[in-house]
């Protein structure tokens, strides 16, 4: 058995991008050390057949933690946010965790190694969505002249998930660590901790970004070590990347133009990417012209 394993999940809507975030592992030689496991979260039959020839497992995803339905509406994608918490439980035997939200793919292997190394110690691997090329991190209301009033993606989902006013402020300015990808290890103690938070935020907020606002509070409250590696390990702002024509790959926009690992297609400003294969990018190259460019996966 594989000691390490990457995890995604999708529903029939996310197949096509599932498909290319698992084709953008294979071609990868190092991708021959390391299982693949998918959960299920409202496949075809036909979909699942397909991917079964790929994967080493497909499971059906569960609401691990109980939810109302007057939350779910139908939407059983919704499971992600709930299902990542408890990963080895449906794949168990493994060493190390890496989750991968499924509209996402692999564009270099060198990040996979550093969420495997990051993880290692009892530590969570995971990229956070503060970075030069990012811009604004906090926003701020403005009243009085100089006084301001100071609003972040933490602090407002800890509120609205019904974490104390402790618990938002000690969150609240720090940087929003993105769970869409992470690395953890079988005996991690962040488990057990995030899936504590993850049951308060369920009970007191919305389903989506319940996962997310709990993995910060389990690390900057609750105080479990983490590893931050760089934005370019998994890169957000589309808008913001830059090709290297001489390379022929995606870069972060400043120097030193490190090439990006993980293309993640998350945030509304990515939904035509998302539901259109063929839709065309504007990206600057290096060498500063405008180019006409798809950004999805193409094996």
């Amino acid at each position: 058995m594989k000691k390490n394993v990457i995890i995604s999940l999708a529903d029939a809507n996310y197949f096509l991008l599932l498909n290319e975030l698992i084709d953008s592992i294979k071609r990868f030689k190092e991708s021959e050390q390391i299982a693949i496991c998918i959960l299920d979260a409202g496949l075809t039959d036909e979909q699942k057949k397909d991917l079964s020839n790929k994967v080493d497992s497909i499971k059906s995803a569960d609401w691990d933690i109980e939810v109302p339905d007057s939350k779910v509406r139908g939407k059983e994608w919704l499971k992600s946010q709930v299902s990542r918490a408890f990963l080895p439980r449906y794949f168990p035997g493994y060493e190390k965790y890496l989750w991968i939200d499924a509209d996402a793919w692999v564009n270099s292997w060198y990040p996979i190694e550093l969420f495997l190394k990051g993880c290692e110690n009892g530590k969570l691997s995971i990229a956070s969505s503060a970075d030069r090329a990012y811009g604004r991190v906090l926003r701020a209301e403005w009243f009085l002249g100089s006084f301001a009033r100071i609003k972040s993606q933490n602090y407002k989902h800890a509120k609205s998930s019904g974490f104390s006013e402790k618990i938002a402020r000690q969150v609240a300015l720090k940087p929003h660590l993105n769970i869409g990808v992470f690395a953890l290890e079988a005996n991690a103690p962040h488990w057990e901790v995030w899936q504590k938070n993850l049951k308060k935020a369920l009970s007191g907020g919305k389903i989506w970004g319940s996962e997310q606002i709990a993995m910060n509070i389990t690390i900057y409250y609750d105080g479990l070590n983490v590893e931050i590696l760089p934005a370019y390990c998994n890169w957000t702002l589309i808008e913001a990347l830059k090709f290297d024509t001489k390379r022929n790959t995606l870069v972060e926009p400043y120097l030193p133009n490190h090439e990006i690992g993980i293309v993640h297609f998350a945030g509304k400003n990515n939904d035509q990417i998302r539901k259109d294969k063929n839709f065309i990018s504007k990206i600057e190259t290096l060498d500063g012209e405008v180019i006409d460019k798809k950004l999805r996966f193409n094996n």
